[in-house]
């Protein structure tokens, strides 16, 4: 049952490819139009590289979030074929207004609404495959160039679904299915080893402290617990990681291991990138470090193999990325969340937080900083709205939660606009709607939770 499901996935997506294949013959310019996070920036990447190797033409816009008066903007601009990736599938009404070609590379919850013959709509839950746990927008977007054999971008498409926490020891569905034929065409390499991140950049001790997954309690957001640590089974925190001798390489191991098994696993690497980007979770973390500071053209660079002096200068984006990462946990640790009874929320004003409450909010339940029984909303006010990121845990999902429809419901009866997957899901409310609208998000969970 789930190979036919796959099976009609794919048949969609090469509808989908023919019609991109159609342009690009034609000469045509395509309009891409991507998410601003680390799966849609892959996404647009692994669309971006595939024209670029046919020889065509892309103009390309990175946006947090559709709008209604861009989509009417789209909508008069002279392209013949428009690419929407990591979104889309929630907008399908106003995107109707384009009456040219349209692709949506989406694995988002759509919307119920009659699509015309011009939209290309690919999206798993179509077809009873899970958009959060199996196929990313950026693994959706590889599957539509595929049938023009860009078997060398299947670590683009991991690296949208590690940035969307698709990894559970392992790749399910549609995403085992794009490793593998990594894998087969040796664009994707596995190899047991430290998950510790960017271990061959960052001292010791900052790998250590900036590594949320898996997570180390104890040592995961505290670059003072992680030099102590360090210290105690006698290896210099200072050192990298590359320039540990064997048996300290082996001390670490072992030790790291008894704190969490998982930190020593499969490692997942593009043999034909360059080294700094081999490790394509690393990648994954990049590219959301270049989106979250709005560095959009640096990340498509990145993906693009641009060799000036981009990586670098996303290696310091990333380094200032953790270390106000650490901060605002600590923030976190000193704050505490205000408690209702099904759900729990935190709230900002706060500049640098604001561009960083979905990630947050995920460390403060994995390092149990916050309570992992209660889902968690983090509100940051914007003018006269207020943008929501929601997250949860799997342990939840398994009791009923799911966000996604929660911040959907709640934000519509609140005239505001929301939706995502049932782990991690957003929300943009007005203001003045801010205590309704959580009071409706408890009362939904707390329905979801009796089922």
């Amino acid at each position: 049952m789930s190979q036919q499901k796959q099976l009609s996935l794919l048949n969609k997506a090469d509808e989908a490819c023919k019609v991109l294949k159609k342009h690009l013959n034609q000469g045509n310019i395509v309009r891409i139009i991507s998410h601003n996070d680390a799966d849609g920036l892959s996404a647009a990447g692994i669309v971006a590289n595939a024209i670029t190797q046919e020889g065509g033409q892309f103009h390309l816009t990175i946006v947090p979030r559709l709008k209604h008066k861009f989509i009417q903007k789209l909508a008069q601009e002279k392209y013949k074929i428009y690419f929407f990736c990591d979104m889309g599938s929630a907008y399908l009404e106003p995107i109707s207004i384009i009456k040219k070609d349209v692709i949506i590379a989406d694995h988002h919850r759509p919307i119920d609404y009659q699509i015309s013959n011009n939209i290309k709509h690919v999206n798993p839950h179509l077809f009873g495959l899970n958009g959060s746990k199996e196929i990313s927008a950026s693994g959706v977007a590889y599957l539509i160039v595929r049938c023009l054999e860009k078997k060398s971008l299947v670590g683009l498409a991991l690296s949208g679904a590690f940035g969307d926490m698709q990894y559970f020891n392992g790749f399910l569905g549609p995403n085992q299915m794009i490793l593998e034929e990594g894998l087969n065409a040796n664009t994707v390499e596995i190899h047991q080893d430290l998950k510790i991140v960017s271990k061959n950049e960052e001292p010791l001790y900052k790998s250590i402290a900036y590594t949320f997954n898996p997570i180390l309690p104890g040592l995961s957001g505290s670059l003072e617990d992680s030099m102590a640590f360090l210290e105690k089974i006698g290896i210099s925190y200072g050192i990298k990681f590359s320039d540990l001798g064997n048996e300290e390489k082996d001390i670490l191991k072992d030790e790291l291991i008894k704190i969490n098994p998982e930190i020593f696993g499969d490692v997942y690497s593009n043999p034909k990138e360059r080294p700094s980007l081999k490790n394509i979770e690393d990648l994954s973390d990049i590219l959301d470090a270049c989106g979250k500071n709005k560095k959009y053209g640096l990340a498509i660079g990145i993906c693009l193999g641009e060799k000036s002096n981009a990586l670098e200068v996303a290696f310091d984006l990333q380094r200032k990325y953790r270390e106000n990462l650490i901060k605002g946990l600590n923030w976190i640790k000193k704050e505490g969340s205000q408690v209702l009874e099904n759900i729990q929320y935190i709230y900002t004003e706060d500049k640098l937080r604001k561009s960083m409450l979905g990630s947050l909010s995920s460390i403060s339940l994995s390092l149990e900083i916050l309570e992992p029984q209660k889902p968690l909303l983090a509100l940051a006010r914007m003018d006269n709205q207020v943008k929501v990121s929601a997250r949860t845990t799997m342990n939840m999902i398994n009791q009923g939660v799911d966000l996604g429809k929660s911040l959907k419901d709640a934000s519509q009866s609140c005239g505001g606009t929301g939706g995502g997957h049932d782990i991690a899901a957003g929300a943009m409310i007005p203001y003045k709607e801010m205590d309704n609208f959580m009071s409706l998000v408890d009362e939904i969970t707390s329905y979801q939770l009796e089922k």
